[in-house]
């Protein structure tokens, strides 16, 4: 310490006391969060309450049990950062293995934005065209003319806002070791597809429809404009410049990734199928990920949306992709809200996985969460923990006054009723439960209320019944969130 000059002697007093001060700092922080998300586990919350009673919180335990989900993977964005990322429970019950933040979901349609993004890549490189006939660029198979594509064209813009008049919602996917349909196959409806043929069967351009299937035609179209594997295709144009090293969409998942990757597990509680479905639609519904990775994604769209980056598609394409085209679809991603509370999000869901994807471009917020099970109910309810705690709009608990319409009546809306759920149809047995009714849906009872002689709702999620009546005053069906209809059949 002699030939310490005093000089150099404070400066290094400063540097220590520097050091514990951000040292100090660092822990605060990390204890802050710690803290938050302690309140976000234990602050789960119903979309409905009933006047006159408290709000219900619950902890993520006890609604993962209730719920039968068995993981639940969940990251969250501060400041175009991912701030935290968590996972809960068993990725393999069976083998009681817990689940990481590391392992692999099936990111089901929140695949669709992705691959979206790609297409849009190759549309800024002049190799596509938002706006021309896509049978001008398909080459191994063509969508099959008819009445409608003779007045309209199909076009990229539209198959990536589902106005492309293309059929076929969604996909079902193949259990492991039994066979699997080509791409070809799938377009076609060739066994061993296991859905109908894509074809247009409306004016393409002219309503929105959900169509996993016209995203199945764009997987062609960029294997054919591109001449390779589209797994290749996406980790060189998306996942990799966003840093989603975690991400691919190979289909059936390699070998040496089996080990980070859930089980997915039906409402029985039971592995689905081969325990994991596979998916050559992989444009669709083929992506596997994790929600820092699905996060990270988000935040690159976020960052190309404000000019701040432009490794996937320029601020232009974003913002494309980011203005409404046909409502609710941007170019890939559903839209809401406006100013600081528009925000772009996706869901999906797989044989035996749910997700959901939402990000508000203005905060730099935005979360993603990932179950191995039917856990759609439990990822609105931490949805709502979340927005809590970060201050996001349109998560609001809804108040609704209950009324007591008594036994005698409620046992009226008793019954079996088959309704249609978007082309699939189900047999739904509801019953009375004291001074409400309640159905089985997969494996978990939905409990409804009151609000009216007709009109009932929902507590954990925002899912309106309204009772339909005869001239007699017989129930004879109900209408679900003003779309899904139901026919009462034998009581």
């Amino acid at each position: 310490m002699k030939n310490l000059g005093r000089a150099a002697f404070a400066a290094l007093v400063c540097v220590i006391l520097v050091a514990g001060i951000a040292g100090q700092a660092d822990t605060q922080a990390s204890d802050a969060l710690d803290a938050k998300i302690k309140r976000i586990e234990a602050g789960l919350l119903p979309a409905v309450h009933i006047k006159g009673r408290p709000v219900e919180t619950f902890s993520l335990a006890e609604r993962m049990a209730f719920h039968k989900v068995p993981a639940v993977s969940v990251a969250v964005i501060k400041d175009f950062k991912v701030e935290w990322a968590r996972a809960y429970g068993f990725r393999d019950i069976e083998e009681k293995s817990p689940a990481t933040v590391e392992t692999l979901f099936q990111a089901a349609s929140i695949s669709k934005p992705v691959a979206a993004a790609a297409a849009l890549h190759f549309v800024e490189k002049g190799l596509l065209n938002l706006d021309e006939d896509v049978n001008l660029k398909l080459k191994s198979w063509k969508i099959p003319g008819n009445e409608f594509t003779a007045k309209q064209q199909v076009t990229l813009r539209e198959i990536l806002s589902h106005s492309a008049g293309l059929t076929v919602h969604g996909f079902p996917g193949y259990p492991t070791g039994q066979p699997v349909a080509t791409l070809l196959q799938v377009l076609d409806g060739q066994k061993p597809a296991n859905t109908a043929p894509i074809r247009v069967d409306v004016l393409p351009g002219s309503l929105w429809r959900y169509s996993g299937g016209g995203y199945t035609v764009m997987q062609q179209l960029l294997i054919d404009v591109l001449g390779r594997p589209f797994p290749d295709i996406m980790r060189e144009t998306v996942l990799a410049p966003a840093g989603m090293a975690q991400s691919t969409y190979e289909q059936p998942l390699p070998e040496s990734l089996l080990a980070r990757a859930a089980v997915g597990y039906g409402p029985n509680g039971k592995p689905v199928g081969g325990r994991r479905h596979v998916y050559p639609e992989m444009a669709a519904a083929g992506l596997w990920t994790t929600p820092a990775d699905l996060c990270r994604f988000a935040i690159e769209i976020m960052n190309a949306y404000g000019g701040r980056s432009d490794n996937v598609i320029s601020q232009d394409m974003a913002k494309a992709m980011l203005t409404v085209q046909k409502a609710p679809s941007g170019l890939g991603f559903m839209l809401q809200g406006e100013g600081r509370d528009f925000r772009f999000s996706h869901s999906g869901g797989n044989a035996g996985f749910i997700c959901d994807l939402v990000a508000f471009p203005a905060r730099g917020i935005g979360l993603a969460i990932m179950t191995n099970a039917d856990g759609g109910a439990l990822i609105s309810e931490l949805e709502r923990a979340i927005a809590a705690e970060y201050g996001l709009p349109g998560y609001n608990v809804v108040e609704k006054v209950l009324v007591n319409l008594g036994a005698e009546t409620l046992d009226r809306y008793a019954g079996n009723y088959e309704i249609d759920f978007g082309g699939q149809k189900m047999i739904l047995s509801i019953s009375r439960r004291d001074d409400h009714l309640a159905f089985n849906l997969m494996g978990s009872e939905i409990e409804f209320y009151p609000e009216s002689e007709k009109k009932f709702f929902t507590m954990n999620l925002r899912f309106a019944f309204v009772f339909e009546k005869d001239t007699q005053g017989q129930v004879t069906g109900f209408v679900a969130n003003g779309v899904y209809k139901a026919k009462k059949t034998v009581k």
